[in-house]
């Protein structure tokens, strides 16, 4: 038995049973690839689930930790310090909120962004405390962001859920017009649907619910935990659907592989006062100035600008393969966040074929796909994993057809 099915043993001993793992035991990482303990390589196109935007231990970001980790690491939010100072201004200036808060996770970020939102409600709209969301959304997995994400086999397990969510159809701005009552206080969608599938919605979309948060008085919450920091080809996936959110939510990207979140808001919205909302490690130094070098690295090298590039060659690419496998349903997405359906459900297959080949892809639903690649990566390494893609995709077909 190889080290790394041993150490694979021990953990399916010790870790409570909440993911299928793949049979890989990652050990090191640099740019767009991994290793494992046997010293094979992989082109690694999930990211880290969208996290490594500037790929596995980025010099510019292992500078950082380290610098900050011999000057200060936690200090408490009781105190000021430098790198959140630094951090929340570079936000603020390239996007249209005004205020920030740090937690540690995207789920943490989206429970902050309620909260925030039913205070406003509290205040300004005769204590109206529901959030509108849409089906196949996904928010995270405390028990409030497991309510608001509309999947029922998130929900199902832990009914009876904290109440103060409507879950209406997505992409449908009358759905959400009709589930507006006098307690609504926010509606909170993400502008393209990342473990729903990667559901691309109208163009007009947002812009329509926008409007109508408008007309009634209520907050435009907009999770853009997985879409923001470059990842669908501009820094914020909003200003692509000429729309302003009221709360923003973020995560994954902003720290390319270090634990941060963050919710930002327009002053109006910005309704906290001490006391209300907290953390102990969110915001600390270290996470900080790790999210610093990250966005001002992906601003000052126009990343976002590269992603649309290589995203929509790397799209242009998967239609390929669509005319070639007419067992490919759809190819969708935008910049570095792409998924892939099948006419079955073979996503599982289709993984294992890939890793076997040294590529690894998500299977977002049991029939699609989904790729997540570092922001950083080349049209050469694109042609790598489509070609491993394909060769899967090969194996797949010629499996089905004996």
């Amino acid at each position: 038995m190889s080290q790394s099915s041993e150490w694979q043993e021990l953990a399916d001993k010790l870790f409570l049973n909440t993911v299928e793992r793949f049979p890989v035991t990652l050990v090191r990482g640099e740019g767009s690839r991994v290793w494992d303990e046997e010293g094979r390589e992989y082109l690694d196109f999930v990211g880290g689930w969208a996290v490594d935007s500037l790929g596995h231990c980025p010099p510019v970001v292992v500078k950082a930790l380290e610098e900050q980790a011999r000057t200060l690491i936690q200090a408490s939010n009781q105190f000021y310090t430098v790198p959140a100072i630094k951090l929340a201004l570079l936000l603020t200036e390239n996007s249209c909120l005004d205020r920030v808060f740090f937690s540690n996770s995207g789920a943490e970020a989206n429970e902050g962004a309620v909260k925030l939102a039913r205070k406003y409600g509290k205040i300004h709209l005769n204590g109206a405390y529901e959030v509108i969301t849409t089906y196949e959304s996904f928010h995270g997995r405390t028990l409030a962001m497991v309510a608001a994400t509309g999947q029922h086999k998130f929900q199902a397990p832990y009914i009876p859920l904290p109440e103060g969510f409507t879950n209406v159809e997505y992409n449908n701005p009358e759905a959400i017009k009709r589930a507006t009552s006098e307690k609504t206080c926010g509606v909170m969608l993400e502008p393209i649907q990342g473990e729903g599938g990667v559901n691309i919605p109208d163009d007009d979309y947002l812009k329509k619910v926008e409007g109508w948060c408008r007309e009634r008085g209520i907050l435009l919450i907009l999770d853009e935990v997985q879409t923001g920091i470059g990842r669908t080809g501009t820094l914020f996936a909003y200003s692509q659907y000429n729309v302003e959110p009221d709360i923003m939510s973020l995560a994954k990207g902003l720290g390319s592989g270090v634990p941060i979140g963050a919710f930002l808001a327009k002053e109006k919205a910005s309704v906290f006062v001490p006391g209300e909302h907290g953390t102990t490690f969110g915001g600390n130094p270290l996470v900080c100035a790790a999210a610093y070098a990250t966005l001002k690295y992906i601003l000052d090298n126009d990343i976002p600008r590269k992603v649309k590039q290589t995203g929509s060659y790397f799209k242009a690419e998967l239609e390929r393969l669509k005319k070639q496998f007419k067992f490919i349903r759809e190819v969708r997405g935008r910049g570095l966040l792409l998924a892939m359906e099948f006419d079955s459900e073979i996503a599982q297959k289709v993984a294992m074929e890939c890793l076997a080949r040294g590529l690894l892809v998500n299977k977002v639903k049991p029939n699609a796909i989904r790729f997540m690649p570092p922001l950083i990566i080349t049209t050469g390494e694109v042609d790598e994993a489509v070609g491993i893609l394909k060769k899967s995709l090969k194996a797949i077909r010629e499996e089905a057809n004996g």
